[in-house]
């Protein structure tokens, strides 16, 4: 379509690209009335304000007909979700929207990048594929009911909320950033934290350890308007140092994320977790989670990146 102009998104996009993202994804996923699929979530608002640079649309004769994201992770890049009206599938669009994203993956020098797609979906994975992205795992999308009774009263868990913290906040990002540099070399959730922080789209968790030194973290999406949804505390990303402590704080993590859920008046914990991840995923159906539904990641090059066994993250790329 030579009409089809791509260009950087901007704050008076946010609207019609919710409302695009919504309407294709409820379309795929044969939803009675797209456009209210996850009505009461956001996706737009948080990728772009994480990084409007690299927020894009497509645009024909001057309207709105797709968007996607890149994400910046330090040396690891995310992109999506990738999205075009339903009116224009299989015209080339989404490779076109791919394009300034891989652009922004060469200048952040990123080593490993991926995203989350359907399982079931031969179409989604043969367009990434002609990118270089290969699927590689399963990815359990997982929540667990909340009640106020079910935190325990005496949770060795010790943890504080990065927003309650000015003074610290550059502090805690340099811990968090040892944290993930542990998991993977470079991999770095600076620009997540902030963003929630700066828009309130929920909090971040900050886990310390027995000898009062940050062991892990947790960026939440907390409610409507956010990622999460109504009701729900989302763990956009968590993660604990990779050392001979890894389990145990990644139980204590899960436990933080739950008190979270309940200080904040939400009564659904919700998060994805790499198959790959053997221990984290088995810890979390430890602690009760279920499977709502299944996704597969894809990965650029072909391995594994921090997606091992003794790797305890919670991240889903969608």
């Amino acid at each position: 379509m030579n009409d089809v102009v791509i260009r950087h998104m901007t704050e008076a996009d946010l609207q019609e690209a919710d409302r695009i993202i919504r309407l294709a994804f409820g379309t795929f996923l044969g939803n009675d009335n797209p456009e209210n699929y996850r009505a009461d979530a956001r996706y737009a608002n948080p990728r772009y304000n994480a990084d409007p640079a690299a927020s894009f649309v497509a645009e024909s004769n001057g309207k709105i007909i797709g968007s996607n994201f890149g994400l910046h992770w330090g040396s690891v890049g995310i992109f999506g979700p990738l999205t075009v009206h339903p009116e224009y599938w299989n015209r080339g669009i989404g490779s076109r929207l791919m394009e300034p994203v891989m652009r922004c993956f060469e200048d952040w020098k990123v080593t490993h990048s991926g995203a989350m797609t359907f399982a079931n979906s031969p179409k989604h994975i043969k367009l990434y594929r002609k990118l270089g992205y290969h699927p590689r795992f399963l990815i359990p999308f997982m929540s667990k009911k909340i009640e106020p009774k079910t935190i325990p009263s005496n949770s060795k868990s010790t943890w504080v909320m990065y927003s309650e913290y000015k003074e610290e906040q550059d502090k805690y990002l340099e811990e968090c950033s040892k944290v993930t540099n542990t998991v993977y070399p470079g991999l770095d959730l600076e620009l997540e934290i902030k963003a929630v922080n700066k828009m309130n789209y929920g909090e971040t968790v900050i886990l310390f350890d027995e000898n009062k030194e940050t062991a892990g973290f947790a960026i939440c999406h907390c409610g409507p308007n956010t990622e999460a949804g109504n009701d729900k505390c989302y763990v956009k990303f968590g993660a604990v140092k990779a050392d001979s402590y890894t389990k145990e704080n990644f139980v204590n993590l899960l436990n933080a994320c739950e008190e979270l859920t309940v200080t904040k008046g939400l009564s659904v914990l919700t998060g994805g977790v790499n198959a790959g991840r053997y221990n984290a995923y088995q810890s979390m159906v430890n602690q009760k989670f279920s499977i709502d539904f299944l996704g597969v990641s894809l990965h650029r090059p072909n391995n594994d990146a921090y997606n091992i066994a003794d790797r305890c993250v919670i991240d889903d790329w969608r």
